[in-house]
């Protein structure tokens, strides 16, 4: 989500707030720490690509502050069976070619959805979309599954005319899924969102223009978003601070309080449930097969430690995935820092003297993502464990990442379905390219008895057995030491304070532009 998710590559930009030239219309320039990767959504699945679908396109339903789902482009939906939920779409919807919405292109976006790499995953569980009526479309499941609300909110319907047909600059198919290089879908787009795209140099400006014809004409006063990627935190700040952009995200711990105190700025902060991890690849490394070792490396980690002095208090220690909240979370797991340990495994472990590995991790994906990976090696130094560590922006990270370059890989995720089963399938099952499972698993952890859990997880209904399936897998990986979990990131942004930013913010960090209001 990510990916990242979980992992996430992410839309950012910057906001200049000027005033437009029909009352009541707003200019805005956002800075965020990086550039949308395409203008295809379904090209990877990240925290950057789900807010740029936001602004140019609208899922089915979406989330609200509260964790409910309100309509978007479905209005109403019910259960007509165990394994069929039926969509009644908003009429009248026109996408940015002029094209009317119909329950054909839900049809078509989930075929499409199904056969991406980064969300064939989430959808493996549906057969298929099948319209009743123009308007009326059925979602169907190979069984019984709790989460097809949650999936509908990943649903961002697509203009299947304007994608349907072959691309007369490369004579390939318009609707080509194609991760890097040129694709018609990489380069253009027709949503039905807010916004459309009128202008785009990647990583220096993409300029978002409303939509006249957006369905839904109560709602925000923004007219233009003028995204600039500003990757650097100080950078962000400065220029918040000297008045040239007036919304940025994320907001570096360090300059919390100094926003907070500034006249005219309003900061906005909230808990979040994106866990930072680092992930072991046992295919590359024979140490980290063990599992003593693995278990050593948690216990040398320090995550209190680091967010309280690096962090700023900016996140909670965490020791698995789930954040408190969510079914999975198992309040017996603890930090469980402690040196003595640490060296006292490495020695069962059959490796007193420590050994030599590669690490890489991103320096502008997550707040201090740079200094993290920096102690975690100083750390793991103190038992014998001496790392090579590279870093570099996220937007050439992540293909280093699919790649397993290196033997330590850093990763946060956010759950794509707010559910512990999220993080199971894509960062912990045994991975498998044909289904999508454990594809962000670049530790090539693999246990059966979590694959095993987590798929019945998904079809289980009683609330009861199903928390306690996934608080068992999250025991499991944590005895087993699956992972480095670090701790839960904070989320924070900072704008004008004529701005209801608290009010389009949420904990799956992509604000609703659409609905910004500026006075």
């Amino acid at each position: 989500m990510q990916k990242r998710f979980g992992r996430t590559s992410v839309l950012t930009a910057i906001l200049v707030l000027t005033c437009g030239t029909l009352a009541g219309a707003a200019t805005l320039r956002l800075a965020m720490d990086a550039d949308p990767v395409s203008l295809d959504p379904h090209v990877q699945l990240s925290g950057g690509m789900l807010q740029y679908s936001h602004m140019v396109f609208d899922p089915l339903v979406r989330w609200t502050p509260e964790g409910d789902f309100e309509p978007r482009l479905a209005v109403k939906w019910e259960l007509v069976n165990d394994t069929t939920t039926r969509f009644h779409l908003r009429k009248g919807v026109k996408f940015h070619s002029g094209n009317p919405f119909t329950a054909d292109d839900v049809v078509f976006t989930l075929a499409r959805l199904k056969k991406s790499d980064d969300f064939k995953g989430l959808f493996e569980y549906f057969t298929e979309a099948k319209a009743v009526d123009p308007h009326t479309v059925d979602l169907i499941t190979k069984e019984p599954y709790g989460l097809v609300m949650a999936m509908a909110t990943y649903i961002f319907p697509m203009d299947k005319a304007f994608y349907s047909g072959t691309d007369p600059q490369n004579n390939k198919p318009k609707d080509l899924l194609l991760k890097t290089d040129y694709s018609f879908a990489n380069f253009n787009q027709s949503g039905t969102g807010p916004f459309k795209v009128t202008q785009r140099e990647q990583g220096v400006k993409t300029t978002f223009t409303r939509f006249a014809d957006y369905w839904d004409q109560n709602t925000g006063n923004v007219s233009e978003i003028v995204f600039t990627p500003i990757a650097e935190a100080p950078t962000r700040v400065a220029a918040l601070l000297s008045g040239d952009v007036d919304f940025i995200t994320p907001v570096p711990p360090a300059d919390l309080a100094r926003i907070e105190k500034t006249k005219g700025l309003r900061l906005v902060t909230m808990s979040g449930g994106r866990i930072i991890t680092f992930q072991l690849n046992q295919k590359r490394r024979p140490e980290f097969a063990n599992p003593d070792v693995r278990l050593a490396m948690a216990h040398a980690y320090n995550n209190e430690g680091v967010v309280k002095k690096i962090m700023k208090g900016f996140g909670t220690a965490a020791a698995q995935n789930s954040p408190k909240g969510y079914q999975g979370f198992n309040p017996a797991l603890n930090p469980r820092y402690d040196v003595n340990k640490a060296k006292y495994l490495m020695k069962e472990a059959g490796y007193p003297d420590g050994f030599e590995c590669t690490m890489i991790a991103p320096n502008n994906r997550y707040v201090n993502d740079e200094k993290l990976a920096q102690a975690f090696v100083s750390m793991m130094s103190k038992i014998g464990i001496r790392i090579s560590l590279k870093t570099m922006p996220k937007a050439q990270y992540w293909d280093q990442f699919d790649a397993q370059v290196a033997d330590i890989q850093m990763i946060g995720w956010h759950s794509d379905t707010e559910d512990s089963a999220n993080f199971f399938e894509y960062l912990y099952m045994c991975p498998d390219k044909a289904t999508g499972r454990g594809q962000y698993n670049s530790g090539n952890y693999c246990n059966k008895k979590v694959d095993e859990l987590t798929l019945k997880s998904n079809t289980e209904t009683d609330m009861a057995k199903r928390s306690a399936m996934l608080q068992q897998i999250e025991r499991i990986l944590y005895d087993d030491g699956a992972f480095i979990p670090l701790h839960w990131q904070n989320l924070s942004w900072a704008s004008k304070d004529n701005m209801n930013t608290a009010d389009i913010v949420n904990v799956m960090n992509f604000p609703y532009f659409g609905d910004l209001v500026i006075k």
